[in-house]
């Protein structure tokens, strides 16, 4: 199984719900990143937030865009990740999209109930250290 991830697409909250232009930290993008490598060393790590760390400053015109963009990417992947400590309504159209061409969505979130994060994932990890012992473990489940 894990030959079959060639691609994966790395979603998150970046704004949620903050007002204006304010964004939530960004720093899970890295360990999250650093994971994948480790443990699918071929694989390409498709981050818009690493090719656009400044987005939220972007025109109407240009994040637009970006938007439409990273949807696209995240529907060409071979497995969707998202980080998700509180809502975002852009990773849940990813979701989505991913969902309806049936690829492996893995969300890391303590919102398990959330109905977008329950009916959407195929894997759902609760926090960062089971995200990554779940990873070593891999071999003994499936997507």
């Amino acid at each position: 199984m894990k030959d079959d991830f060639k691609k994966f697409f790395l979603a998150g909250v970046i704004q949620g719900s903050k007002k204006g232009r304010n964004l939530y930290k960004q720093d899970y993008r890295k360990k999250i990143r650093f994971l994948l490598k480790r443990y699918f060393p071929q694989a390409r790590i498709v981050d818009p937030v690493k090719v656009h760390p400044n987005s939220a400053q972007y025109a109407h015109n240009k994040g637009r865009s970006v938007f439409y963009r990273s949807i696209r990417q995240a529907r060409q992947c071979d497995c969707f990740v998202a980080y998700l400590p509180t809502a975002s309504m852009g990773t849940a159209i990813e979701m989505w999209e991913c969902r309806s061409r049936k690829i492996p969505i893995w969300v890391i979130s303590p919102l398990e109930e959330n109905w977008s994060i329950k009916f959407l994932s195929s894997k759902i990890f609760r926090n960062m250290r089971e995200f990554e012992r779940s990873l070593s473990t891999m071999k003994k489940w499936q997507g």
